[in-house]
């Protein structure tokens, strides 16, 4: 079949938060954008990856474009407006859904892809705006330092479709657009030597790359919900990783990220706690002492009774990250078999839990948890799309270091400060285990700022990173990968990439040059992005 070819003024290929935020920031300012998706429901982590946004303990006052902040405030107005909920949640201004520990704001994947879709709307309805749906890149194609087009294969069996643009932003989960464009980068753990940093090796581990995770939604119900036994449940219910002090994996059990300690966690379906009382705050609880309501996405005591048979718990524990090996760099019928053995890791956990598990009265297995595929939208009730922490990431013009985010390197002095930010994240530095067999990386960050030369590469002109590609180490990329990071990240792009169009200007230019920097970054000032956290927000958590 003859490809179909396709001109637009910006291509932004995957359509997880980055890529959304970029989409909406380039259509709004009047360019023709291009945006394309492989998996069934746009929105990453959001939504088919099925992870509750993870966010810093200020996100209700501060931290977050305004875009973003209307995503957040969506998402809490689909559940005022259309669910049952009691008058006491109906009435709480910062209403979290699932009251679940992980997050101010835990909710169902999919009302999260409704305001998206919502968001997306008016773009495409004009015209502006064109997604192109269950494609993934496959090749492209260059003239010198310039990307001229991106071939997309379906996968669902139609026909390639060939996109042409001037500036083109790569939001994909694992920088897919950096090796089909011949764009320099990097994978795992860089080495001391190169970055200075005190947590790096000594030499390069490429290799060495975060865990991955494929999550679930399950609820506690009457009757036996028993899976039939995964087919790589003798392997994993024995797997014993080094990180765990050879303890079973599949179990309640797991290090403790900042002390690395093997704790011991509870799980108790549908606990009868006060949701209300939920303070989710991991600057002062971490939260995972009850894995049932650490990432809850739905408190059944929120809404009216027997609206919810069961509260709704989301799976994503330490017991279902994939760092057997790497799936970047590997040919696809590799990684597609790694990716294949991830969804036997959270199946052979679930089966642990309803067969093996022990339970508080002292019997063993929870037969009475089910799966719930349609909240997942999905058929065998695990996400969509994988939930990768790590990416391939640009040899950028700017690349934050561990020494300019740690709050142990930096201090009250707080992190470094960028004269080109284009806007500001905090989480800690965050990493699970790797492949290369590492244990939890997990320290105290300070608020920190996102330079505009980290989303650049040094040679390629008109590619922009938006996504967990951008100039972070393996170390800073623990920091700078969560949701609203990915979505400021992203939304910067996309402004970046207007007004290039609109001014003739190149990307590189407007970051090296003071005044057309500074009317750039005037235009995300206006547009709701923060660009500096208050002078005396350096405290770390």
């Amino acid at each position: 079949m003859t490809p179909q070819d396709i001109q637009t003024d910006v291509l932004v290929v995957g359509a997880g938060l980055g890529g959304i935020a970029a989409a909406l920031a380039a259509a709004d300012r009047g360019a023709r954008v291009v945006l394309t998706e492989e998996h069934p429901w746009i929105g990453g982590q959001l939504t088919s990856q099925g992870v509750p946004p993870d966010e810093s303990a200020w996100v209700e006052d501060f931290g977050v474009t305004a875009r973003y902040r209307r995503l957040r405030d969506g998402i809490r107005d689909v559940y005022r407006r259309s669910y049952p909920l009691t008058d006491a949640a109906r009435s709480w201004d910062a209403l979290n859904p699932g009251a679940g520990w992980v997050s101010k704001l835990c909710h169902e994947p999919r009302v999260a892809l409704g305001v998206l879709e919502e968001m997306l709307a008016p773009w495409r309805s004009s015209g502006r705006l064109t997604l192109l749906e269950r494609v993934r890149p496959t090749s492209a194609t260059t003239d010198g330092d310039r990307v001229t087009s991106v071939t997309l294969g379906s996968v669902v069996g139609g026909g390639p479709v060939t996109v042409s643009a001037a500036l083109v932003v790569d939001a994909t989960e694992t920088g897919e657009l950096l090796p089909l464009t011949g764009t320099e980068y990097v994978t795992g753990f860089e080495s001391s030597r190169e970055t200075g940093e005190p947590s790096a090796p000594d030499e390069a581990q490429p290799d060495n790359v975060q865990a991955l995770s494929v999550c679930f939604a399950v609820e506690h119900v009457d009757g036996d919900h028993t899976i039939d036994r995964p087919e790589r449940y003798d392997f994993w219910s024995s797997y014993r990783p080094d990180a765990w002090n050879g303890r079973r994996m599949l179990s309640w059990e797991a290090p403790n990220p900042r002390t690395l300690a093997m704790d011991v966690r509870t799980f108790t379906p549908n606990p009868g706690d006060d949701a209300r009382a939920v303070a989710a705050d991991q600057s002062k609880n971490p939260g995972d002492g009850n894995l049932w309501t650490f990432r809850r996405i739905a408190a059944r005591d929120l809404f009216a009774p027997g609206h919810y048979a069961s509260d709704l718990c989301l799976v994503n524990w330490p017991s279902i990250d994939y760092f057997l090996a790497p799936v970047l760099d590997v040919p696809r019928d590799v990684e597609e078999a790694r990716v294949a053995d991830a969804r036997q890791l959270s199946l052979s956990m679930l089966y642990w839990m309803q067969t093996e598990a022990p339970r508080a009265d002292g019997g063993t297995g929870f037969p009475g948890l089910r799966l719930r595929p349609d909240v997942m939208g999905s058929a065998d009730g695990l996400a969509q799309a994988v939930y990768h922490r790590e990416s391939r990431r640009i040899r950028a013009v700017t690349t934050v270091t561990e020494n300019d985010v740690s709050y142990a390197v930096r201090g009250d002095a707080g992190a470094t400060r960028y004269d080109d930010s284009v806007g500001v994240g905090m989480y800690r530095i965050d990493l699970h285990p790797s492949t290369g067999g590492d244990t939890y990386i997990d320290v105290p960050s300070t608020p920190f700022e996102i330079p505009l030369g980290a989303l650049l590469p040094q040679r390629v002109t008109n590619l922009l990173a938006a996504n967990k590609n951008i100039g972070t180490t393996h170390i800073t990329n623990g920091c700078y990968r969560l949701h609203p990071v990915e979505w400021n990240i992203g939304e910067a792009a996309g402004h970046l990439a207007a007004h290039c169009l609109a001014t003739g200007r190149a990307p590189h230019e407007v970051q090296a040059k003071p005044d057309l920097l500074a009317d750039y970054q005037a235009e995300l000032v206006s547009a709701g992005v923060e660009l500096r956290w208050p002078a005396d927000q350096v405290h770390p958590y």
